[in-house]
């Protein structure tokens, strides 16, 4: 028996192919939607962490700021209390330089020089005093600037020649007026000189006969 399809076969293979495409498209987009999701949600975790990192460096560096400030306090502290020792330590070395001074002055002052007034300013001191001779005054001089622990600089202010009242009568002899002005070396200085003055010096090679 023959059977013949009197259907119209081509508007439903149009139909089937249309219903396909359009399921296929609908398959495609709703993959699409699900891989921007999953990018979406990876996305978003990664910022999450890097947020995360970022408040925890952020708090890190806030601990170390509050280290830092503790430090710079620290050495302020440091440095105020290292000024206060230096100037407690200033105190007690100028308290005992007159002592060194006199007796510096007593080591240098050559015979027949007499000193009649001291008079303090600063790191300098003013010396007055008597020569019998302009000698005497240059070997004080000499003394206090090649030879003296506690002293240097020495400024000669002003010479001059006097005569000596011996009670109602003046000595026609003549004497020297002078006034010296020194200066004061501080207790490093005063180290160095020493530790230069007191190491031996080289013994001279025996010359042979």
């Amino acid at each position: 028996m023959i059977l013949i399809n009197l259907l119209p076969h081509r508007e439903e293979k149009r139909r089937l192919r249309k219903q396909a495409f359009f399921v296929g498209l609908g398959m495609a987009a709703i993959a699409g939607l699900v891989l921007v999701a999953l990018w979406y949600a990876g996305l978003e975790q990664m910022i999450s962490a890097q947020q995360g990192r970022n408040d925890t460096l952020s708090a890190a560096i806030v601990k170390l700021e509050d280290e830092i400030k503790d430090v710079a306090d620290l050495r302020s502290e440091i440095e105020a209390l290292k000024s206060r020792q230096k100037a407690v330590e200033n105190l007690q070395t100028d308290r005992n330089i007159p002592v060194y001074l006199l007796n510096e002055l007593v080591k240098q002052t050559p015979e027949g020089v007499y000193l009649k007034q001291l008079r303090q300013d600063g790191n300098f001191v003013l010396v007055t005093g008597y020569a019998q001779t302009n000698e005497r005054v240059s070997e004080f001089l000499r003394n206090t600037a090649y030879s003296s622990t506690w002293l240097e600089r020495p400024d000669l202010q002003e010479i001059k020649a006097i005569s000596m009242a011996v009670g109602e009568k003046k000595d026609p002899r003549k004497i020297f007026e002078f006034s010296i002005r020194l200066g004061i070396k501080r207790p490093a200085q005063a180290d160095e000189a020493a530790s230069g003055a007191s190491r031996p010096a080289s013994a001279p090679k025996a010359s042979a006969n």
